[in-house]
């Protein structure tokens, strides 16, 4: 495959999420970014909001059309994995086939399409885990997830189809791993986090420039677009509390096997990113720098702009 130039605008959809507001405010200054709403009004600076049905392939159609976006970014979907046990219909609704839609509207209009997976495919058995690693799901979103895989690779062959685990700043109805630590450390509570559990974490910003690098560079299937270090849930919250001057001792640990869970989750979700770091020629990040980027994010006015951002 050919590489591709830079887009001039990108579609988001999903977009009161998290995610996507982040990578509306990382891409906002290079080219024009279209937020998809479907419930809630979103207020973004120099972003355009529009309405955007991924229940129908002719709808969908009709508005890619319409916005003409050269790239597409596909992030929508139920991210609760405990939802998802309990409501697997839903589940397999809003995060299989709303994907394999865009997949195949994207496909049929000659558009870029970045899908937006996850870490949550494996057992946890071990660690580190590899694109050409046979997945093992353990629950129902992650059963989604995978079929999501499937479905847009199949409709898309030449999507790119991200495997991640991000944080960064949210709102009040959407908050991140992150925030949950940031912002409960600041209110004087304990929080216990698991020291069993283990992920490979990256900042949403990053995780935005990795992307788009890798589509220009025409890259297509499946990549790990995860931080360098793996590390244990309790670590990770230690080094954030660190980070923003936040009392430490107040990070107690916890074992994810005593706490009492609806769906069953992987001790290890870390996974390795040595095929985006082969394919981008550079290193993806590690957690100091992330958290320091997190912070100055904070000085420059991007937490309370997307905690402004959704009308409940």
């Amino acid at each position: 495959m050919t590489t591709s130039l830079p887009p001039k605008r990108i579609l988001i959809t999903g977009g009161s999420g998290l995610l996507a507001l982040n990578w509306a405010c990382r891409m906002r200054d290079q080219c024009e970014v279209y937020l998809a709403r479907h419930t809630h009004d979103i207020r973004l600076r120099d972003t355009r909001v529009v309405p955007l049905e991924l229940e129908s392939i002719d709808s969908l159609l009709r508005r890619l059309e319409e916005y003409r976006p050269e790239w597409v970014v596909h992030t929508a979907g139920i991210t609760s994995v405990d939802q998802c046990e309990r409501e697997p219909a839903l589940a397999r609704a809003a995060n299989a086939v709303l994907a394999r839609n865009v997949a195949e509207a994207t496909a049929r209009l000659g558009l870029r399409l970045i899908h937006i997976s996850t870490d949550h495919l494996f057992a946890g058995a071990r660690s580190m885990y590899r694109e050409d690693d046979v997945p093992e799901p353990l629950n129902e979103y992650a059963r989604t997830k995978l079929l999501a895989e499937q479905w847009v690779v199949q409709a898309h062959p030449e999507a790119l189809v991200i495997r991640t685990n991000f944080f960064g700043w949210g709102h009040a109805a959407r908050r991140s791993f992150s925030d949950w630590i940031y912002y409960g450390l600041r209110a004087g509570e304990a929080l216990t986090l698991f020291d069993d559990v283990f992920i490979t974490p990256i900042l949403a910003d990053r995780l935005v420039a990795a992307a788009h690098r890798l589509l220009e560079l025409g890259a297509s299937g499946v990549f790990n677009v995860v931080g360098d270090e793996r590390l244990s849930k309790h670590e990770f919250a230690a080094r954030l509390a660190h980070a923003f001057q936040l009392p430490e001792a107040l990070v107690q640990h916890g074992n994810i096997r005593n706490a009492r869970l609806l769906a069953k989750r992987p001790l290890d979700m870390s996974l390795s990113n040595a095929k985006a770091r082969q394919r981008l020629g550079a290193s993806l990040g590690n957690a100091a720098e992330f958290l320091l980027e997190l912070r100055q994010q904070d000085q420059n006015g991007r937490r309370d702009e997307l905690l402004a951002a959704i009308a409940e």
